[in-house]
């Protein structure tokens, strides 16, 4: 049997591994202060571009795209190359998918705190971006594909289905989601609007956690915690059922996060029923991880390595139950648009990523620099840290999810509402926020501790940039008669990939294509019309100072809802929005009924100095809007980009949308002015109070 020597390019896993780490300090930094400014507002120093919706988007994507996404690399780039017993299909693709993808975070970096953002959460990089993004995946798609054609091992091993479903998956919700209308080189309508925009966003945003944050995580899994503990996975056979049952049934529970909206109730009950089914295969695989350890316990008790990573299977076997859960429309009603919500998504991420994440840079870094880890000591008080941090975090933010749940649907004896001003249930989590902030600091110290220890490691040993190998040259690649079907088709990539494609792919079709084409899934109603040209311009300031990441626009169905904002929403009413600002959470209150609740001169005021109208609020002010011109040289190409998605402005609307957008400012202005508020017709908070006093207003409803 011919023998081949090769070798395997620890290079790429080396710099996506420091990029990793660099990212999880930045990002998570970025975290503390955000969540620092939800009780100390004042944090952002004035300054326009760190204020709290201009950088909470940044925070979910350095650490989902940056911290993460590079971990996921540099732990594919190793694992792969060693379970097909091959190198890298070539090279120049490796450093063309690490140099694109830290490019496209630093663009990230730049354009969110300037305020260019599409609104759509964990899809907020606008439209140039998004294909740079498209084009690096092909280019790391070519790269595994080829890898895995070249393999010298027969069958592919679990942790290459779940790399490969990612892949499939990944592109598929990136190309759907990010379909956009391009007005400007930062600028961008979605293609689909209101009620089909959410479906698709949620369809994509619950699964960028499903195929971004778990899919590849459980390939890495089932790869470096048997390697890590010197022991077979468990159960070769749960590892099929895990995999096919889990990619088949997540695809469809996206319309779990959009339970009580304007969405179809067929839609909300076909993502419940989905996400229950999904915890079968989610804890499958957690106890494929964890029973992987079976006689290893006493060697866990003293692994740091094996530590993290026996956290994180739990952390993710707890998130994918909680996750269920929270389907159910009796607890969706307590929790959606709390903080709860923020708890479950960070158990996620700082467990099940973070702490793999960290076992696997644990494991991986004394082998790339053939040495011994600097620390085990450091390694421990990491260990503990970040376990401390998690539970003060996750505690604090259940308990002022279900605070502020409770204190908004508080009635008294005599029928009204208890807490009518929202403020006060803002005022009420003030101390659970800075718990949180002590957790998140204690998180953020293991991380310093961590890439302390590592330097120190880095810097005893020697790189081994080129690892020799040898394995004998795949020639049977003819079918075995008595191989299985599955046993076949671990032996082809491109099928493997195309009933992964096709399992993904029925779920999202089945949702996607009724939503799309049968009209009375989404019924228009007449008195709803465009936005005018000012309302136009002041809703694109709303997006780009991420006022949605705060105020939702979804008034549910519920007494304690509608008696404290107004009649419930519609999906006719969001017919003409490109995007939709439903939102996911509230530090704020609704807004979709505020149209005409208070004067132009009470929002002038807020704007300028929020505590003025609301003491003790922990909204920022933004002055800047005062000042900062209305961009009229834009409006005209809005205004056809919305005709060209079907927005019915007549013929010629965009020639004269100025005009109409002038008359509109000054009549604003001239009301403010008789308050002896010195308002200028042509400033961005004209435009912006125009939009916050059309909200809701297309409908009328009768009073009580």
């Amino acid at each position: 049997m011919e023998v081949q020597t090769f070798s395997y390019d620890n290079r790429i896993v080396r710099d996506f591994g420091i990029a990793s780490v660099v990212f999880a300090a930045v990002g998570m930094l970025v975290g503390l202060i955000i969540a620092i400014q939800l009780y100390l507002p004042e944090l952002n120093f004035g300054l326009q571009y760190i204020t709290y919706g201009r950088i909470r988007p940044l925070h979910t994507n350095a650490v989902i795209f940056a911290f993460v996404g590079n971990a996921i690399f540099m732990g594919v780039y190793y694992s792969l190359q060693r379970v097909c017993k091959a190198r890298m299909f070539s090279d120049l693709l490796s450093r063309i998918h690490f140099w694109g993808w830290q490019l496209i975070i630093v663009a990230a970096a730049v354009s969110l705190p300037m305020g260019f953002t599409s609104a759509k959460e964990y899809a907020e990089l606008e439209w140039p971006i998004d294909i740079a993004i498209t084009l690096v995946w092909v280019v790391f798609a070519i790269n595994v594909f080829g890898t895995i054609i070249k393999r010298r091992e027969k069958h592919m091993y679990v942790a290459i289905w779940f790399y490969i479903a990612t892949i499939v998956t990944v592109a598929m919700l990136h190309i759907v989601n990010s379909l956009e209308i391009p007005v400007s080189a930062m600028k961008s309508y979605s293609m689909y609007a209101g009620v089909q925009d959410a479906l698709v966003q949620w369809w994509y945003g619950h699964n960028a956690v499903a195929f971004f944050l778990t899919t590849p995580y459980l390939g890495l899994m089932y790869y470096f915690l048997p390697k890590a503990a010197n022991r077979p996975v468990y159960s070769y056979r749960l590892s099929i059922v895990h995999f096919w049952s889990l990619i088949f049934i997540y695809i469809w529970a996206g319309p779990h996060h959009l339970l009580y909206t304007a969405l179809p109730d067929w839609a909300q009950s076909l993502g419940t029923v989905f996400s229950i089914m999904l915890i079968a295969p989610s804890w499958g695989g957690a106890i494929n991880g964890l029973l992987t350890l079976r006689g290893a316990w006493d060697k866990v008790r003293e692994e740091p390595v094996l530590k993290f990573m026996v956290v994180a299977v739990t952390s993710y076997g707890m998130a994918t139950l909680e996750g269920p859960l929270l389907s159910l429309k009796n607890l969706n009603a307590l929790t959606h648009y709390t903080d709860w919500i923020v708890s479950h998504v960070h158990v996620g991420a700082l467990g099940w990523n973070g702490f793999l994440t960290f076992g696997m840079l644990y494991w991986l870094v004394p082998r790339l620099y053939r040495t011994e880890l600097h620390s085990r000591k450091l390694a421990g008080w990491h260990f503990w840290l970040g376990t401390l941090g998690i539970v003060f975090y996750a505690a604090s933010m259940y308990t002022a999810g279900l605070t502020q749940s409770l204190m908004w649907k508080q009635f008294t004896p005599m029928g009204i509402l208890q807490y009518p001003n929202f403020l006060e249930t803002t005022l009420q989590i003030v101390p659970l926020h800075i718990i949180r902030s002590v957790g998140g600091t204690l998180y953020l110290t293991g991380v310093v501790l961590m890439i302390y220890n590592l330097a120190r490691t880095m810097k005893a040993g020697s790189f081994l940039a080129e690892e020799r190998a040898e394995a004998p040259a795949l020639h049977a690649n003819e079918a075995d008669p008595k191989e299985t079907k599955h046993r076949w088709l671990e032996r082809k990539p491109f099928q493997f990939a195309v009933v992964a494609l096709v399992a993904v792919g029925i779920g999202g079709l089945i949702e996607l294509i009724p939503t799309f084409l049968v009209k009375s899934n989404v019924p228009t109603i007449e008195s709803v019309r465009p936005y005018s040209p000012l309302e136009l311009q002041g809703r694109d300031i709303y997006i780009r100072e991420g006022c949605n990441t705060c105020h939702s626009q979804m008034i549910r169905p519920f007494r304690s809802e509608t008696e404290r904002y107004g009649e419930y929403s519609k999906a006719g009413e969001y017919v003409y929005d490109h995007p939709f600002l439903w939102g996911s959470r509230r530090t704020g209150p609704d807004l979709h009924r505020v149209g005409g609740k208070y004067p132009n001169l009470w929002h002038y005021l807020h704007m300028e100095n929020p505590r003025s109208m609301s003491p003790g609020s922990v909204m920022p002010p933004y002055p800047w809007l005062l000042t900062q011109d209305i961009d009229t040289a834009s409006t005209g190409a809005k205004i056809r980009a919305l005709q060209t998605l079907g927005v019915p402005y007549p013929k010629g609307f965009d020639l004269t949308a100025n005009d109409i957008l002038v008359n509109q400012a000054e009549q604003i202005a001239q009301d403010l002015q008789k308050n002896k508020v010195p308002a200028e017709p042509d400033k961005e908070i004209i435009a912006l109070i125009a939009y916050l006093q059309r909200l809701g207003t297309d409908i009328k409803v009768q009073p009580k």
